[in-house]
């Protein structure tokens, strides 16, 4: 039996900050050092996912310099980095390098490359074909995959096991959905039991784009219990004593290199356990975690954001306090002439309690300025859609303008239901740079208000969204008593019905044949498909369902097929 002291080190890379990311790296080297193997995520020198970066060849040298230099000061601890490793002939891998004492010692390069949902690996990287190897490393032969070459059958992993492996190790930019966590722990108990061998899970953590990645590192022991987790959304060093059965030799072994001698460890690290999160508990950090990283990586501190008094920007300005602080959250009221009482007090009361920066900006010269100028060209066709879109255009514009005259960035505050079915204004309430919660359901919305009320109590508070807000009809009120329902089919018979549509692909028929009203489906699904146009010109948002609108779900603008 092999002791080995292996730290999982979970890191928020940033995409094509090599220099950052080399210091991540760096700064995280003093607390290994006592290890034998510590291992970072997959492309944690580069960040995750590169896109089109890959397609520039200085950068993926640049990439290999990494690596070289991080190897260059390597220690005792043998380290795992992933990165883009450039290959002859224009070649580029998914790559991690296995380093020690000051010199790179091996590099694997992934073979199963993803190209469905949110991945196009197939467009970027080059699959690797080179004989596998394991690397002995505190006295265990480690084999060594990353990410998607854990999930096919016969597979790396199998031939690196007959190959005589004694610890499988797997590098990971898994991004996070809701249920994602279960389906990865399944196949790693799965795999460690089946194999007999220990496996040891890293996984990135935070925001990037539209995606966001929960850490949720692991290691499983050959019976196929979990004994050692990461926290989920936050970077995190967890440091466990992984024993590995020893293999005997045999006909079919892999060649072995060898990287460090065995260590004896005079005591057992154990880490202390990790306790799971609900299912709101883990879309409430994702979108939290999304909403900070996305703002502060792309260099802003403040954001804005139009508060109506409705539960949607009331929940959007309550993740960008969480995420940001309140004080770099100015909410701007912009109340018009069919805004109620109640609305503006209920924002105002919002505002009051969380400690955000508020201004108040009425829209009602701006409306009639634009409406007489439009007069003579509309005439009769003024009222109705054309001017509820009008007042929603206003407050675009002016949160562009704060944000241009304070250095701040827009969120802006649309849910997933709106998005389905086009129920918002082109260049008006779409307008901003972020979308925190496109990719939550309305009826989740209320949830989420709902449970952060909850945990605000629990903390010693007040509920932090005003329950004005989450017990009144949902209503734009860009005409006399407007409300949703006059529009939309109520939100908990509609959200499950986008659900089947949007996530689960069903055609017209097969929801009618799962008991949906048919006239409902024929209007609710050519709403979803009319609205593709208007989806494609907004800002992008954390996905956390298991398909998002944008690299998840691309169907043609123009599109007849009626399935």
């Amino acid at each position: 039996m092999h002791r080995l002291r292996v730290a999982l080190v979970q890191v928020n890379s940033v995409v094509g900050d090599l220099d950052g990311n080399v210091a991540r790296v760096r700064s995280a080297l003093p607390e290994v050092a006592g290890c034998d193997l510590a291992v970072f995520p997959e492309m944690v020198l580069t960040g995750y996912p590169l896109e089109d970066l890959v397609l520039k060849p200085r950068f993926v040298a640049e990439s290999r310099d990494a690596v070289e230099q991080l190897a260059a000061e390597s220690g005792d601890c043998t380290l795992l980095l992933g990165f883009a490793d450039p290959g002859p002939d224009g070649q580029v891998h998914n790559a991690v390098a296995v380093c020690r004492g000051g010199t790179v010692h091996g590099v694997y390069h992934k073979r199963q490359l993803p190209n469905y949902s949110v991945f196009d690996e197939a467009r970027h990287f080059d699959a690797g074909t080179e004989p596998l190897e394991l690397f002995r490393i505190g006295g265990a032969k480690v084999g060594v995959t990353i990410c998607e070459d854990l999930w096919v059958d016969d597979g790396p992993i199998d031939r690196l096991v007959e190959g005589g492996a004694e610890l499988l190790v797997t590098v990971n930019g898994s991004p996070y959905h809701q249920g994602k966590l279960a389906r990865r722990e399944a196949t790693i108990v799965a795999t460690a039991a089946s194999s007999g061998r220990p496996l040891a899970y890293v996984n990135l953590v935070g925001g990037q784009d539209e995606l966001v990645f929960d850490g949720g590192s692991m290691v499983a022991d050959p019976a196929g219990r979990i004994v050692a987790r990461a926290p989920r959304f936050d970077e995190a060093i967890v440091v466990v004593d992984v024993d590995a059965p020893e293999v005997p030799p045999g006909d079919g072994d892999l060649p072995v290199v060898d990287v460090s001698g065995t260590v004896a460890w005079p005591d057992h690290a154990i880490p202390p356990p990790v306790q799971p999160l609900d299912p709101l508990a883990e879309v409430y950090a994702a979108l939290v975690v999304a909403t900070r990283d996305y703002v502060q990586k792309s260099g802003f501190t403040d954001v804005c954001l139009g508060l109506s008094g409705g539960v949607d920007s009331a929940l959007v300005a309550t993740i960008a306090a969480d995420a940001l602080g309140p004080e770099h959250v100015h909410a701007v009221l912009m109340p018009s002439r069919y805004s109620s009482d109640h609305s503006v007090a209920d924002a105002e009361a919002l505002v009051a309690e969380q400690g955000l920066d508020e201004r108040t900006i009425p829209i009602e010269d701006a409306h009639v300025a634009l409406r007489g100028l439009l007069e003579p060209a509309v005439g009769e066709h003024g009222d109705g859609l054309m001017d509820e879109n009008l007042q929603a255009r206003i407050r675009g514009v002016l949160l562009m303008a704060l944000a241009n005259a304070h250095g701040w960035l827009v969120l802006t505050t649309g849910n997933k239901s709106e998005a389905a079915v086009g129920y918002s204004t082109l260049y008006g309430d779409t307008a901003g740079a972020y979308a925190s919660i496109k990719d939550v359901y309305k009826t989740t919305v209320y949830e989420l208000c709902r449970w952060r009320n909850v945990q605000s109590v629990h903390a010693g508070g007040g509920p932090l969204i005003p329950d004005s807000i989450l017990a009144k009809p949902p209503s734009a009120e860009l005409r006399p008593d407007q409300r949703d329902d006059q529009s939309l089919p109520p939100y908990d018979v509609l959200d499950p019905l986008l659900e089947a549509y949007i996530e689960g692909d069903r055609t017209r028929a097969e929801l009618v044949a799962a008991g949906f009203d048919a006239d409902l489906v024929d209007r609710v699904a050519r709403m979803v498909d009319q609205a593709e146009y208007k989806r494609r010109q907004t800002p992008h948002g954390a996905t956390v369902t298991s398909k998002g609108f944008g690299r998840d779900r691309r169907l043609p603008v123009v599109n007849r097929y009626r399935g």
